[in-house]
């Protein structure tokens, strides 16, 4: 099967040989879930081996999990209890699927009775994956179909700007003065700096326009008298005064 754009295709082949290893993988969201009704039914199932998180199906680092996928050897089947149980994205599923026929293991879901290494399996997940590609389309043909009627209107989407003619103003005739830098401007104008250079084509050109900063004069005052000659008038320098 050739692939669909932005997913990948589902080998049409099944497992060479199938070594009747099952292993397991059960989930559950929170902590204070239990997960003895699933690794109860993966035992039933024939699971040698199960490995179990307690995490969010959203969540992408579930140490349990790829250490089961680590675990797979070709010809050996991976079993969950429920499809929602390895992922909640239809995409993401379609993707781990497709990467364990790749590596020439099996799959199996027990609540939806799926297996692919069964016709009836493989086709379900072809379904599968050209459901998900129908609805990417969708999505992707109504979002330009949105901004295309929004640009008729004369809206061009993203975020509503913050930038005022009387903001471009005040940040030009700051800019020249080099004992203001260009953050310090635009936090007191309440935008980003990035926001100045976007907005003032000639910002850079305004910063080397700036004044420098003139240097304060010299110290022209006189200098102070000598205290050298007033030696005789400390206590210490009298005749026959004894220091304390």
């Amino acid at each position: 099967m050739t692939a669909t754009p932005g997913l990948p295709a589902l080998p049409d082949a099944e497992p060479a040989e199938l070594t009747g290893i099952r292993i397991g993988y059960a989930r559950v969201s929170t902590g204070g879930q239990k997960l003895d009704r699933q690794t109860d039914a993966l035992t039933a199932a024939g699971c040698r081996r199960i490995f179990a998180d307690k995490k969010s199906g959203r969540d992408t680092d579930r140490a349990e999990l790829r250490a089961a996928l680590e675990f797979l050897q070709p010809g050996d089947t991976l079993v969950v209890p429920a499809l929602d149980r390895l992922s909640r994205s239809l995409a993401d599923l379609i993707t781990t699927v497709a990467d364990l026929r790749r590596r020439g293991v099996g799959f199996t879901s027990l609540h939806e009775a799926l297996d692919t290494t069964t016709p009836g399996g493989r086709l379900v997940f072809h379904v599968f994956a050209a459901l998900a590609e129908f609805i990417r389309e969708l999505i992707v043909s109504g979002t330009r179909e949105g901004l295309a009627a929004a640009r008729e209107r004369g809206r061009t989407g993203g975020r509503p700007t913050v930038v005022t003619p009387g903001i471009i103003r005040a940040a030009r005739d700051m800019l020249p003065n080099p004992g203001h830098s260009i953050t310090s401007i635009a936090k007191l104008l309440g935008v980003s700096p990035g926001t100045l250079y976007n907005h003032i084509p000639d910002l850079r050109e305004l910063r080397q326009a700036a004044t420098p900063r003139p240097a304060l004069p010299a110290d022209t005052r006189p200098g102070l008298p000598s205290v050298a000659a007033y030696d005789d008038l400390l206590p210490s320098q009298r005749t026959g005064h004894r220091p304390i």
